[in-house]
């Protein structure tokens, strides 16, 4: 599958027991104890919390304990305690395999030593089935892999087609377009743009996507980088795209979850939902599933376009000193395979296989579709919370996306405090 310029800026940015205080959500264990002679059992620290991920994931381990004989203990955690605890859970000691998330996040953590060296499954047959693009998502700054990419989900603007046909809406190609449309679903007595953001990161993909389309791809990897001004004029214009756009959004996000949205958008209560692919968790039935679409978010700069995507690459990385290596290093292996990918992709189609040998005979329109986009893609980027330093991500950039949906009014403010914490934390 072919990419250009895929993730190119990640080069510049890019309840486990051992979470002091949190509970495990219950531990899937998948066979023994994770203890054992080499080659025999591993243990995974999982994210993968929701039940439709959680049960692909499972029918995955399961086909892989079926195929090589190892036992695999499964801890799985919430997904968003998970990753607001992986600093502690690192330095506590993770499980064998864990998951997580390419580029810089990868790299952050790689560079401080919490993760194993996986060099050797990129030269061998696992990294046959990767472009060049997904390798350098996965390498740290000694050049040495510790990513293995397991799936990629484009973020669109999810609508049904069905609702489209029945109003008579035409998918918008302009930011014109665009707020038209919003304004005809608001006469319909819909909620044009679905929102919610009571985790805190949902946000962060609506400024991601302002900021590319208005200022460009290079000013937003070089913003994530902390090498461009929070208080320059490009970021004031984002936030003021944002605050006129605020009105068609749905109220009272902060209180709302983001599957609650997909139901409200299931259930035609509102009219788009700029997301990631895993909207489709919300459908559960298959012809609810057919009738899911999306596009692109429409040009703001004519000089940009809509040639950046976001499109995030989840996988899994090994301890820096797992109790069995050569176990953790065939399930990764197994995670890396075309084989293993597809297994989990058959009981949750919400994303693509990150393998390019991976079956797409099997795909759904909407996995074809987002395959097709990702490759025609100029430049793709991670989502902010995985081009940034992790510590800017949590500290600074929830809290002041959500400050700024409360009180959208005060912009210098808000990007005044922003450049000030971000000084402080980019030295």
């Amino acid at each position: 599958m072919s990419r250009r310029n895929l993730l190119r800026g990640l080069a510049v940015g890019g309840g486990l027991a051992a979470f002091p205080g949190l509970a495990a959500c219950g531990s899937d264990s998948s066979g023994g104890s994770g203890s054992g002679s080499a080659g025999t059992a591993t243990s995974l620290g999982s994210n993968f919390s929701d039940q439709v991920p959680q049960t692909a994931l499972k029918d995955s381990i399961d086909a892989f304990i079926k195929a090589r004989g190892i036992e695999v203990d499964v801890n799985t955690v919430d997904h968003e305690q998970f990753q607001e605890n992986i600093t502690s859970y690192l330095q506590g000691g993770p499980q064998d395999v864990y998951a997580w998330f390419a580029g810089y996040r990868m790299k952050f953590f790689a560079d401080q030593g919490f993760a194993g060296d996986v060099s050797a499954l990129w030269s061998g047959d696992m990294g046959s089935g990767y472009t060049d693009a997904f390798k350098q998502a996965s390498t740290a700054a000694d050049g040495k892999q510790y990513f293995v990419p397991f799936y990629y989900y484009p973020w669109a603007v999810f609508y049904r087609k069905s609702l489209f046909e029945e109003k008579g809406y035409t998918v918008p190609e302009t930011l014109d377009d665009f707020t038209a449309l919003c304004e005809e679903m608001q006469s319909d007595g819909l909620e044009p743009i679905g929102f919610a953001d009571k985790e805190g990161w949902p946000a962060m993909g609506t400024f991601d996507v302002l900021n590319f389309r208005q200022n460009g791809y290079d000013f937003h990897v070089n913003l994530m980088a902390g090498e461009e001004s929070w208080e320059s004029d490009e970021v004031k214009g984002v936030f003021e795209l944002w605050r006129d756009l605020l009105p068609y959004h749905q109220p009272d996000a902060l209180g709302r979850d983001w599957l609650d949205t997909g139901a409200d958008l299931l259930n035609k209560k509102v009219g788009m939902y700029y997301l990631g692919m895993f909207v489709g968790q919300a459908f559960t039935k298959a012809e609810d599933r057919d009738d899911l679409d999306f596009f692109v978010f429409p040009a703001v700069n004519d000089e940009f376009g809509t040639d950046t995507i976001e499109a995030p690459i989840d996988g899994w990385m090994m301890s820096p000193e797992p109790e069995d290596e050569e176990a953790a290093i065939a399930l990764l292996e197994w995670f890396g395979s075309a084989e293993g990918q597809q297994v989990y992709l058959k009981s949750d189609p919400n994303y693509v296989a990150a393998n390019s040998d991976a079956d797409t005979s099997s795909y759904n329109a909407l996995q074809t579709k987002a395959n097709e986009l990702v490759a025609s893609a100029g430049s793709i980027t991670q989502y902010l919370d995985r081009d940034t330093r992790p510590d800017f991500a949590s500290t600074v950039m929830i809290p002041s996306l959500q400050k700024f949906i409360q009180n959208p009014d005060d912009i210098d403010g808000l990007v005044a405090d922003i450049e000030q914490q971000k000084q402080s934390i980019f030295v």
